[in-house]
């Protein structure tokens, strides 16, 4: 069931088959859900992706967001598309009804969000960013900063952003410039330059409040001494109404390669000495509540990844079969051979399988970190809560970094399945590929991610994060055995498990002895490795209950040879979904897992060319 946006077919797959997630409707928090209430909602999803976000992608491209005596307009065609969608009820389905929200599980949340962002991600950056600020306020916040901003960010009527980069700092947060000076009052002024601000200036709504990162006036350098405060564009006055300006005034907005339709904004604070901030949360704490919506915004760009790059597959697909072009390999000596789709030839099925693989894998592993979020809220105890807590920890990093590359990889192959014409704004895959590249980047690098995983995340909890991961990684290979259908594939996932766990091993050890630099270096491979292993993991898993799904469809039509099974998914579309799962997870264990030991083996070999080379080198 492709819409050329999002393969709601293996949404259903992930939730229900592999997940389980009626095990949540069991829970107090979720005891409203059924399945049909999700089917329900993924519909709704559907239809106003396909109806009112997907007409803004290339009209909001062309358009983009302009920047005119200090004002930011975005693309007309937001303004209705970003109504429709408040009052559509999709701008904060996770929070508790009492603030606006319905109460949704995060691993539904999740596959809504796939269907709105893979119709354009750009529209959404803006609500998302909302909903994200608002969550740190009602986290942290007092009830009087509540009652003043959050209800109406949960609305709607007001936005927010996150303002953490500075120039000259980029991602060396702890060298922000920002100061904040007390006040009498017991609020503070604001003073400083933040830029790269998505969403930080715009005129979707008529208020914009913006949590900021700053240091108060003779407080410790570093991240340890920076606190955050809310600063709305425009004052809130005691009855609610809006003020004057907030000395919150835009410098100019980004000129980019894609997402055209989301402001990028510099932002200057104070420079009048008006900005007022109050404080968030208490003092000194800044990076400890930003990392909530840190942690929160980097899913969703991981989810960018997938969302981008599922759409350009269902198009690459589409397109692979209506265009014809060359024989048939096996017709090639025959002059009266009639050109054929090219989907029948070898290097596109290849392409096509490659990135099928990729995005059924990691669509599994973000869905499955949702939800971790799910189980750690509806948590009998507080070690259960620790686990599912830690879990999400340690495969934020790789969700984010190995969803997002993976995007831009299968972007890159979409194109090539168009050639010349994928190249060319004529099809939506060129926007695609712009559209993409920018979630490797922003939220923390992708080599960041890497760094945080192997320097912070492997060692959290004494190493039980990991462990729980390989664990349960183990306990699946120990069933997957009793499938002889893929009984020539598992030992490529076991091979790959204990790699990648003995990697994890030896990082630890050469830390230990002093040599932190083999770890660091090899940072961005060790997350690939991890991220490889775990959607091997989660595909490996799906073709297992897919081969038992299709054992009955198979015996009922005498589907007994691979010609026969192949003939009968031309006719059944469960057979067809089905069989196409094993064949995912077959070649990924041949063409991706079996590789995986090697890479582990040349990591461990401790080459630091990177670092020895000569910086004079790289000039020639």
């Amino acid at each position: 069931m492709s819409n050329l946006l999002v393969n709601t077919r293996d949404q259903q797959f992930v939730l229900f088959e592999l997940l389980g997630i009626e095990k949540l409707f069991e829970s107090e928090r979720y005891r409203d859900y059924t399945k049909d209430d999700v089917l329900m909602v993924l519909n709704e999803a559907e239809k106003m992706a396909i109806n009112v976000i997907l007409p803004t992608l290339a009209e909001g491209d062309r358009e983009g967001c302009h920047f005119k005596d200090g004002k930011v307009n975005v693309p007309k065609c937001y303004h209705d598309a970003y109504k429709k969608y408040v009052e559509g009820g999709w701008l904060c389905p996770m929070q508790s009804p009492d603030v606006g929200g319905q109460g949704m599980p995060s691993s539904v949340s999740i596959a809504t969000s796939e269907l709105l962002g893979a119709a354009n991600f750009a529209v959404l950056m803006y609500p998302a960013l909302t909903v994200g600020a608002a969550h740190l306020i009602e986290v942290f916040g007092t009830e009087a900063q509540k009652n003043k901003y959050m209800y109406r960010m949960y609305s709607g009527e007001w936005a927010g952003t996150m303002c953490l980069t500075e120039p000259g700092a980029g991602s060396d947060v702890g060298a922000l410039k920002t100061t904040a000076k007390r006040l009498p009052d017991g609020t503070f002024s604001i003073t400083g330059t933040k830029c790269f601000i998505s969403a930080g200036d715009h005129d979707l709504t008529e208020n914009i409040v913006h949590p900021v990162l700053a240091r108060i006036e003779g407080d410790p350098p570093g991240t340890k001494g920076i606190s955050i405060f809310i600063v709305p564009k425009y004052r809130v006055n005691g009855d609610g109404t809006l003020g004057e300006i907030n000395d919150v005034h835009t410098g100019g907005i980004e000129h980019k390669m894609g997402i055209k339709g989301s402001t990028t904004a510099v932002l200057n604070f104070g420079d009048d000495g008006k900005c007022i901030g109050e404080l968030l949360g208490n003092e000194r704490e800044g990076m400890k509540i930003m990392f909530q919506m840190m942690n929160e915004a980097r899913l969703n760009t991981g989810m960018q990844g997938l969302q981008t790059a599922s759409a350009a597959f269902e198009h690459a697909v589409q397109y692979a079969r209506e265009r014809i072009q060359g024989n048939a390999i096996w017709e090639m000596g025959n002059p009266e051979a009639k050109p054929v789709t090219i989907v029948n030839h070898p290097d596109i099925r290849r392409k096509l399988i490659w990135m099928k693989a990729h995005i059924e894998g990691i669509r599994a592993m973000n869905y499955f970190a949702a939800l971790c979020e799910d189980r750690e809220k509806t948590a009998a105890t507080d070690e259960e809560k620790a686990h599912w807590e830690g879990y999400l920890d340690l495969l934020t990093h790789v969700c984010k970094a190995y969803s997002s590359d993976k995007g831009v990889q299968i972007c890159s192959m979409a194109m090539d399945v168009y050639g010349g014409y994928g190249y060319c704004s004529e099809y939506p895959i060129e926007q695609y590929m712009r559209d993409v590249k920018i979630a490797t980047i922003y939220e923390g690098t992708n080599g960041i991610q890497a760094l945080q995983l192997v320097g912070r995340q492997l060692n959290r909890r004494k190493g039980m994060n990991v462990m729980n991961l390989f664990g349960d990684i183990q306990k699946n290979i120990a069933k997957l055995k009793d499938n002889e259908g893929l009984s020539k594939y598992i030992p490529m996932l076991e091979d790959a498990a204990n790699a990648c766990l003995d990697l994890t091993m030896y990082f630890a050890e050469v830390g230990k002895m002093g040599e932190f630099l083999i770890p660091i270096v090899n940072a961005s491979p060790f997350l690939e490795i991890l991220g490889d292993v775990t959607i091997g993991h989660f595909l490996l898993q799906s073709a297992d209950i897919a081969s038992e799904k299709l054992a009955p469809l198979c015996a009922d039509k005498g589907a007994d040879t691979p010609e026969k099974l192949t003939q009968l998914a031309k006719e059944n579309a469960e057979a067809a979904f089905y069989s196409g799962k094993v064949a995912s997870a077959k070649f990924f264990a041949v063409n991706v897992l079996s590789g995986v030991k090697a890479r582990c083996e040349a990591i461990k070999m401790g080459d630091k060319s990177p670092l020895e080379i000569a910086e004079e080198a790289f000039a020639f």
